[in-house]
C-alpha cells in the first residue's frame, strides 16, 4: 500500500509525529464491534510499544445503528471532523438489522465513510494462517495469500441509491471511469511491487484484472486502461480472467494468485469468497484506502445474535489493526510502525499454529479474551526480553 503524500492536514499530522504520537479515530460502532475493537487495539499499542514506534492516541467516536436509534444521527459531525483529524481511522463494524432508515435501508457510516474520504481501493488480504481449518483439502491451500484490491468508488455501485423502478421495469447503471481505473490500478501494481520485495505472496509479483470484457464494453474499455498502467510496471506480470473463471480459480487454485483488481460489486462477491477459503468471515481483515485517508475494519458485520456472549473471533480485528499500522509506516516512512505490524501477523500466526485454538465458528469455544490473551501471549514472546512493554490501554 503507498498513498501518495499529499493532501490537506499532512501539517498538523506531521507535528503530532515529532510528538511520536499516532491519532486514532475509533469508530467501535454496533453489536461486536464493541468487543473486537479493543483486543485488536490493545494488541496494536503493544505491538507499537515494541516494535519501539510511536504510541497510539486513542479518540473513541460515537457513530453506528444503535446510535441513530437514540439519536438519529449515523454518523455524527464532530464523528466525521474527529475522523478528518485523525492520522488513521479504525472502524470495529456498523449496523443492526433491526434499526434503519425511513425507506428501510440499513444504517451504513463505512460506506458514507468511504464516500466522503475518497477511499477507491478495498483491500482484502487473503492469507492461511497456520492451525486455522481450510476450506480446502488440497495440501497446497497452506499458499493462499493473495490480495483483493476493489474499486470502491464506481462500477455497478455507482447507482447507490439511484437506481429506477419503472412499471415492471428496474434499472441500475454501471459506470466506469478512467480516471477511477487508472488509480486503482496503480494502487494494485504498487502493491505488487510492495509485496514482491517482501516476499509475500506464492507466485511473484503479479496483478489479475477480473472483468467481463468478452461481454459488456464498460469492462472491455476497464481492460485498455488496466493494459497502460501495467505497461509501466515491467517487474510485475499482468493477468486478465473473466469474473466466472476467477470464481472457478478462487476454489480449485487460489494460491496462484497475487493481486487481484475488479470492480465494485465483483469485489464485493470475491471478497467474501476469499474469506471462506480461510477459515471465515473471522479471519479477513479489510482496509478502504484513499490517497489520504484509510479506514480499517475486520470484515464481518456486527453478528447481534453472539453480542455480548464473549464468543466473536477478534481475529479479523486484529489482523486490520496490523494493516493500519503498515499504512501508517508506509505512509510516514516509520519501519518501526511496518515491524509492528509483521510481529502482530506472525503473532497471530503463532497463537493458532499448534491447533488448539478453535473458535467457535469452528466447533471451538475461543472467544474474544481467549484469542487476544494467546496472540500477546506470543507477541509478547517475540520481542526481545531488554524491550520494556507498558501496560496495555484500558478496553473502550
Amino acid at each position: 500500500m503507498r498513498p501518495r503524500k499529499t493532501g490537506v492536514g499532512l501539517t498538523a499530522r506531521r507535528v503530532r509525529l515529532m510528538g511520536s504520537t499516532f491519532e486514532i479515530a475509533v469508530l467501535a460502532g454496533d453489536g461486536i464491534g464493541a468487543e473486537v475493537t479493543p483486543s485488536a487495539l490493545v494488541v496494536a499499542s503493544e505491538a507499537m510499544a515494541a516494535a519501539g514506534g510511536p504510541k497510539l492516541v486513542l479518540n473513541a467516536q460515537p457513530a453506528g445503528a444503535a446510535h441513530f436509534q437514540h439519536t438519529g444521527s449515523a454518523l455524527p459531525e464532530e464523528t466525521l471532523r474527529a475522523c478528518e483529524a485523525a492520522d488513521a481511522i479504525y472502524l470495529g463494524a456498523m449496523g443492526l438489522p433491526d434499526v434503519r432508515y425511513p425507506d428501510g435501508t440499513e444504517i451504513t457510516p463505512q460506506i458514507a465513510l468511504r464516500i466522503h474520504f475518497d477511499l477507491y481501493a478495498g483491500l482484502r488480504p487473503t492469507r492461511a494462517i497456520p492451525g486455522v481449518p481450510a476450506t480446502l483439502a488440497d495440501p497446497e491451500a497452506g499458499r493462499i495469500d493473495f490480495a483483493l484490491v476493489r474499486e470502491s468508488t464506481e462500477g455497478l455501485f455507482a447507482s447507490y441509491g439511484k437506481g429506477e423502478v419503472e412499471g415492471d421495469r428496474a434499472r441500475d447503471t454501471q459506470v466506469i471511469t478512467r480516471e477511477a481505473t487508472l488509480r486503482v490500478s496503480r494502487f494494485a501494481f504498487d502493491l505488487a511491487v510492495q509485496r514482491g520485495a517482501r516476499g509475500d505472496g506464492a507466485s511473484g509479483a503479479a496483478v489479475t484484472l477480473v472483468d467481463k470484457a468478452n461481454v459488456f464494453a464498460s469492462f472491455a474499455f476497464m481492460r485498455r486502461v488496466f493494459d497502460e498502467v501495467a505497461a509501466g510496471y515491467p517487474a510485475v506480470t499482468p493477468h486478465h480472467l473473466y469474473v466466472d473463471a476467477a470464481a472457478l480459480a478462487f476454489v480449485t487454485k487460489p494460491w496462484t494468485f497475487d493481486v487481484i483488481v475488479t470492480e465494485n460489486m465483483f469485489g464485493d462477491i470475491l471478497s467474501d469468497l476469499a474469506a471462506g477459503l480461510v477459515g471465515g468471515m473471522g479471519y479477513a481483515p479489510s482496509a478502504d484506502i484513499g490517497d489520504r485517508h484509510a479506514v480499517f475494519q475486520p470484515a464481518h458485520g456486527s453478528a447481534p445474535d453472539i453480542m455480548g456472549t464473549g464468543r466473536a473471533n477478534p481475529t479479523a480485528a486484529i489482523l486490520s489493526a496490523a494493516l493500519m499500522l503498515d499504512w501508517l509506516g508506509q505512509r510516514h516512512g516509520m519501519t518501526a510502525a511496518t515491524d509492528a505490524a509483521m510481529l502482530i501477523n506472525r503473532a497471530v500466526d503463532a497463537a493458532f499454529a499448534d491447533g488448539g485454538l478453535r473458535t467457535a465458528e469452528h466447533g471451538g469455544s475461543a472467544g474474544v479474551r481467549e484469542v487476544t490473551d494467546h496472540v500477546l501471549d506470543h507477541l509478547r514472546q517475540s520481542t526481545t526480553p531488554s524491550v520494556s512493554t507498558p501496560a496495555a490501554p484500558p478496553l473502550l
